[in-house]
């Protein structure tokens, strides 16, 4: 996937030790297939070359507002007029300040304050110390830009380069680039209150065994991710898995179906979609062992009642809100024969408006996967694709229904 192919960023650089991020981050956006035009200021020529970042870039580097490469001599028109999007990273405090006030005496701010502003979007990366980051005319500014339209991408925490530690930091170029791919993408959960479940479930059996399955939570994760980009506020309760959480996702980790449910059931009152995509284990041991079970010899396994476990979606499903749909409630379902069939029972049987079916040996742990989307009024197929791709889809769907359904 190029999740920004034929996109062409503007990487605006201020001074700031955090320049030699912006190398990263400007390799970064290239193999998500963006072309990307430096501009930089002189202050930032202090930490990082332009010969490095055009090296990177595959394009000359400008700095000056009187490059005589520019037949015009206007280069603050020219490459503002080619951009999808200015991106200021890293953005000192000196650089907003200047912002702020509109003042143009280089050419990055000159740039900034000459773009068309219903066409080409501001992308602010902040970095800075942390005193200078909560410094109340530092945090004035930061209103006032979001006010004047720019975006602001937020700042990390952690060990400053000056060795103090607190926020301010700029964000890694992956969290920088995931950012930057989220806001291209079309919002059309904007409003919405997005409830995900991922990943399998982990039932005890004693203090070290238990039953699980292969569920990696990768589908699960690339759905909240997905919602997120459309604009949503997503929360994502994870069973047991190591992957990373989504950019803007809050995410509650859980272990056993019965926490899941409990997580759920506490978030699903003012959530508008739930999608349930945890694998959740159908039974657990009827009682835990308080100690390992040790063998005993005797070659004879010990006997394990089971009890079966609480049904997570019916449950939202079958709520005066999930009845009167003002939660739109999509569960999944991994089958591994008879797909088809075994979907359409399914969603009978939870009184879903729409589930997702997958076989889940051909996609438990893979990047990619192909889903059969049910409801009352047939089936609807997603061929073969990686699964942020598909979670996305999904995502238009789903929200597709939902004006439908107001």
């Amino acid at each position: 996937m190029n999740d920004l192919a034929g996109k062409h960023i503007v990487l605006g650089l201020s001074g700031g030790i955090a320049c030699y991020k912006a190398a990263e981050l400007c390799r970064a956006l290239i193999k998500e297939g963006a072309t990307v035009q430096v501009v930089m200021t002189e202050a930032a020529e202090q930490f990082i070359t332009p010969v490095t970042m055009q090296a990177l870039s595959n394009r000359p580097v400008y700095g000056s507002q009187w490059d005589a490469r520019e037949p015009n001599n206007m280069p603050h028109i020219n490459l503002s007029r080619e951009a999808d999007a200015i991106l200021i990273a890293p953005c000192s405090a000196d650089f907003m300040a200047k912002l702020l006030h509109g003042r143009a005496d280089e050419l990055l701010s000159l740039m900034c304050l000459a773009r068309p502003i219903a066409q080409v979007p501001l992308l602010i990366a902040p970095a800075m110390n942390r005193e200078m980051w909560a410094h109340p005319a530092t945090q004035r500014n930061l209103a006032q830009l979001q006010a004047d339209g720019a975006t602001l991408l937020g700042v990390g925490s952690g060990f400053q380069a000056c060795g103090e530690t607190g926020d301010g930091r700029m964000l890694e170029p992956q969290e920088l680039l995931e950012d930057v791919i989220a806001f291209f993408q079309p919002k059309v959960l904007t409003g919405q209150q997005v409830l995900v479940t991922a990943g399998p479930t982990y039932e005890a059996i004693d203090p070290v065994r238990g039953i699980t399955n292969l569920s990696s939570g990768k589908m699960g994760f690339a759905i909240a991710r997905a919602a997120r980009e459309a604009g949503a506020q997503v929360t994502l309760v994870a069973g047991p898995v190591s992957l990373p959480t989504p950019r803007g996702v809050t995410r509650i980790d859980v272990k056993s179906a019965q926490n899941m449910l409990e997580a759920v059931m506490q978030h699903a009152p003012i959530a508008t979609i739930f999608v349930a995509t945890a694998a959740v284990a159908d039974w657990r041991p009827a009682s835990a062992a308080d100690q390992k079970i040790k063998k005993d010899g005797s070659g004879q396994a010990p006997q394990l009642g089971f009890t079966e476990n609480p049904d997570i979606l019916a449950s939202v499903a079958q709520s005066p809100r999930g009845q009167s749909r003002a939660l739109f409630c999509v569960g999944f379902a991994a089958e591994s024969h008879d797909l088809l069939a075994h979907a359409q029972a399914k969603r009978a049987r939870k009184g879903v408006p729409l589930l997702v079916g997958n076989i889940g040996p051909a996609t438990f742990g893979q990047d990619d996967n192909a889903l059969l989307l049910v409801d009352e009024h047939g089936t609807q197929d997603m061929p073969r694709a990686p699964k942020l791709a598909l979670a996305r889809q999904l995502i238009a769907e789903i929200s597709r229904r939902t004006r439908a359904v107001a």
